[in-house]
């Protein structure tokens, strides 16, 4: 049986995954949805990004997990990148959901230099949080109004820390085993980091023709490639 942990991006906790988690249980594996700390329910808790690196390792090793498969969306990917290799043979693989990719002394935002100033000016404007996207920047990512209507209901605050520090890696991460999901509504390639990554034979790509939040664009799909995910060999 393998355990499943299913970590959302910014502003989103453990309900972004309630779409996915029925077929991934029908098949006879273990859920386990995180929410990582300073959103949705756990507001209030001071956050950086070594704190999420923790809230996954932490839950892994409460539950005494193993046969991993780790998945990360949008920002989680890169504290999920650093917890794959901290929980050593517990890990089956992990799953890249349309996110970053951690790299050794690099921030999300120093990833982003085009539009880091304004994000930045973002959270230091609103006490220290990234606050949530508006409902049009939703628009053109495969989504009805009631999914828009459901990301926005769930969406809190991020905190800003966990953005602007940098990630701290002790291995290459192109020796992980791992799947890569491209969504095509958000751009047909993956970005240089990935691209570069994708050489490694460890890695696998596979494509979504959906936008950014295939959990509620596309669970069924997503929850396939998960599922084939879990099963590939470890190269």
């Amino acid at each position: 049986m393998t355990e499943f942990v299913l970590v959302a991006g910014a502003w989103l906790g453990s309900e972004a995954w309630d779409d996915v988690l029925p077929g991934l249980r029908a098949a006879g594996h273990g859920v386990h949805p995180v929410t990582l700390s300073g959103v949705a329910e756990k507001q209030g808790v001071p956050a950086g990004q070594q704190t999420h690196v923790q809230d996954i390792v932490d839950e892994i090793e409460r539950l005494d997990l193993r046969d991993v498969v780790l998945v990360g969306h949008s920002y989680s990917g890169i504290p999920v990148g650093q917890a794959a290799e901290r929980i050593g043979d517990r890990l089956a693989r992990v799953v890249f959901v349309d996110s970053n990719v951690p790299t050794d002394g690099e921030s999300f935002v120093s990833r982003w230099p085009e539009w880091r100033a304004v994000l930045e000016a973002s959270i230091a404007e609103n006490g220290g949080f990234w606050p949530p996207l508006p409902a049009a920047e939703f628009e053109g990512h495969g989504l009805d109004e009631k999914q828009i209507a459901r990301i926005l209901d769930g969406a809190t605050p991020h905190p800003g820390a966990s953005l602007t520090e940098p990630a701290v890696l002790t291995r290459p991460l192109g020796e992980l085993p791992t799947t890569y999901v491209k969504c095509l509504l958000d751009g047909a390639e993956p970005t240089d980091d990935v691209a570069e990554l994708l050489t490694s034979e460890h890695w696998r790509l596979v494509t979504l023709d959906t936008g950014h939040w295939p959990m509620f664009s596309q669970p069924r799909e997503l929850t396939a490639i998960l599922l084939e995910a879990a099963a590939a060999p470890a190269i």
